[in-house]
């Protein structure tokens, strides 16, 4: 151990009072500010965008947040609200979407990371720090921090969870018009008894994620909207048997009972997101 020379770094306290805003005033009060909270809404889906929000919000903004919290904990309507507020008084923000296609060709982990990043690197503002939630990310240029439930401990990801879910929610509204069949405006592209019997009747659809297990069973055999018999989607092989017997088929993916890709994720679920079996409301991440 070094001697002790009397002169130490001040101490960051962290206060109780101010909870959800604890650590960001914390950072701030050390110069590591501004802070930048992020957060994905869509992972565990099989159909639609993956959702990434980056969110800065104005310190000593607090009292304009009340009842700020993970966006699976509010109403609908509550949503909408703190999302008008959060896009008039945050300081920055940014929404990036990963259409199907990308998610399908790198993984839903890898496309959730790099999302990360790129909303990030979108702002306008250039944060001194990063939240994110649950799972630590690097490649931000900038000191970052995993935060165990950050969208219920740290109010800037709760932020961004709010902006990322309602910003997918109402992309997924308007992919109803597209296609009515499949209900997306009920259960937002998760795996609900709603959505599996719609996959049954009809096929997957070009907005579906062909990576996931049940998209690519509902895929084999079927030719919907022009397909080939379960080959291609966009351009990337799925699952035919032949085209996977001669090499040319991508692997598929292996889930675990969640749909999380365990080999990406050594077969654990990261803390802080959900399972991707949802109720008709649609509204795990």
């Amino acid at each position: 151990m070094p001697p002790r020379t009397g002169v130490q770094p001040p101490r960051a306290i962290v206060r109780r009072s101010s909870e959800s805003w604890a650590l960001q005033s914390a950072l701030e009060r050390h110069g590591l500010g501004p802070v930048v909270g992020v957060d994905e809404a869509g992972r565990g889906a099989c159909a639609g965008p993956l959702a990434v929000a980056a969110c800065i919000l104005r310190p000593g903004d607090a009292r304009r947040f009340e009842g700020l919290t993970d966006s699976k904990l509010l109403t609908k309507d509550e949503r909408e609200e703190f999302a008008r507020i959060i896009e008039r008084r945050a300081l920055d923000w940014h929404v990036v979407l990963v259409d199907p296609p990308e998610v399908d060709r790198r993984g839903v982990h890898i496309a959730n990371i790099d999302g990360m990043r790129r909303a990030v690197a979108r702002l306008d503002v250039r944060p001194g720090y990063v939240l994110t939630d649950g799972f630590r990310v690097s490649g931000f240029g900038v000191p970052s921090l995993a935060v165990p439930k950050g969208d219920l401990a740290a109010a800037c990801v709760a932020a961004a969870s709010v902006l990322a879910k309602v910003t997918r929610d109402r992309l997924m509204t308007e992919l109803h018009e597209k296609h009515p069949e499949y209900r997306f405006d009920l259960h937002k592209g998760y795996c609900t008894p709603t959505h599996s019997a719609a996959l049954a009747a009809h096929g997957p659809c070009e907005d579906h994620r062909f990576s996931f297990v049940n998209v690519a069973a509902a895929a084999r055999g079927r030719s919907p909207d022009g397909y080939a018999v379960g080959v291609r989607h966009n351009g990337a092989v799925t699952v035919d048997d032949v085209s996977a017997e001669s090499g040319e088929a991508d692997e598929l993916v292996v889930l675990d009972e969640n749909g999380f890709d365990e080999t990406e994720l050594g077969g654990d679920l990261p803390a802080g997101l959900t399972e991707d079996v949802a109720p008709e409301g649609g509204e795990p991440r």
